[in-house]
């Protein structure tokens, strides 16, 4: 049993009244609390057009099928993200091509998208890791010079802000995650935003089977059941109100971590820029040590989780590329305890257990 879990949040009695009142006026389904959720996210992100739905997955489905991605197609992603953003390519039966992420930050290498567009390139995915933002000026000139759709997963990315704006809001379409490790959470859920009314359009009918209404049927085009809830709904609009201080929070987090492990040598923070508009939503660390690190602070309570595993070695993505970069991330990259929640007096838990694991040359 660990003391401290490497993710803290919290859903109030705010929630569960909100989700009482949704149940006691049966608001049950996808209805009108959901609309006022949708609505609520478009005037936080100052985005016209917002379709919530059951996941962060479904989301980046939902976008890639209404702007045609299909068979045959290959869509562009980087080698280190959560491996939902392949899936959701190879599902509509596009090829994944992978590029390789800055040597500093695990996000794409832009100067190398160039290098692996072909005539069946259909689409960018750039993923906005951990609340840091991709250089989206290059990527959009990329895209505007071979007339590709850019959706950018911002799964990890809500709030966060570059020079243009929101992240997520400037692109075709913007995906975004409502799972629990979120800034904000519904348990699960996702949404996407857009500011095209076409693709909003097809985005709802796909959210519901292809069709407009479910009273007065009319067949229009392939789509599914992604449709969300006024139950999650109801918990979304109560977490809405609570960003403010949960930003202000997490920042106070990796401040703290900032300071306390400066002088801890085999500890190398990944760095995320608070100034210009990130949000550093987890606490990243690169560690050469990391299994030994691991076990150490799980005997004293303390939970950590690796980073998840570069994308190439998923056998059925057939990859046979080397990525320098990503395999750094991969192989030596570990989250340490954060989140909105987290108490601060965990954070300095952890910071007192890394230095006696440094001096003790475990």
């Amino acid at each position: 049993m660990h003391n401290i879990s490497w993710w803290r949040t919290e859903f109030g009695e705010e929630e569960v009244q909100r989700v009482s009142d949704s149940i006691f006026n049966e608001n049950i389904s996808q209805g009108a609390v959901t609309e006022e959720f949708e609505g609520l996210i478009a005037e936080a992100l100052d985005v016209p057009f917002v379709v919530a739905t059951t996941s962060g997955t479904a989301a980046l489905l939902m976008a890639l099928m209404a702007l045609g991605v299909q068979r045959d197609d290959e869509v562009i992603i980087p080698n280190r993200t959560w491996i939902a953003t392949a899936h959701a390519a190879l599902i509509l039966g596009a090829k994944v091509v992978l590029v390789d992420v800055l040597p500093d930050i695990p996000i794409v290498d832009v100067s190398q998208l160039k290098q692996k567009i072909t005539s069946k390139t259909k689409a960018i995915i750039p993923v906005q890791l951990g609340g840091r933002s991709v250089n989206m000026e290059e990527v959009w000139k990329v895209a505007k010079e071979y007339g590709l759709f850019v959706v950018e997963d911002a799964a990890q990315a809500l709030f966060v802000k570059n020079s243009k704006g929101y992240l997520g809001t400037y692109s075709d379409a913007g995906c975004f995650s409502l799972s629990v490790a979120k800034l904000i959470s519904t348990g699960q859920g996702g949404f996407v935003v857009t500011r095209n009314k076409e693709t909003y359009e097809r985005l709802k009918r796909i959210r519901t089977h292809g069709v407009d209404s479910v009273i007065d049927v009319t067949y229009t085009q392939m789509g599914f059941n992604f449709r969300y809830t006024d139950i999650q709904a109801s918990i979304g609009i109560e977490q809405l109100k609570r960003v403010p201080n949960r930003i202000s929070h997490i920042k106070a987090v990796y401040e703290k971590y900032k300071a306390g492990i400066s002088g801890i040598l085999f500890l190398k923070l990944i760095p995320v820029d608070v100034t210009q508009g990130e949000i550093p939503l987890y606490v990243e660390v690169l560690c050469k040590r990391r299994k030994a690190l691991i076990d150490f602070l799980s005997s004293h309570g303390v939970q950590t989780r690796p980073f998840y595993p570069d994308l190439n070695l998923a056998g059925y993505l057939e990859s046979t590329e080397d990525f320098p970069n990503s395999k750094v991330f991969g192989e030596e990259g570990l989250f340490l305890p954060c989140g909105p929640n987290q108490p601060l007096r965990n954070i300095e838990r952890v910071i007192e257990f890394l230095d006696i694991f440094g001096k003790e040359g475990k």
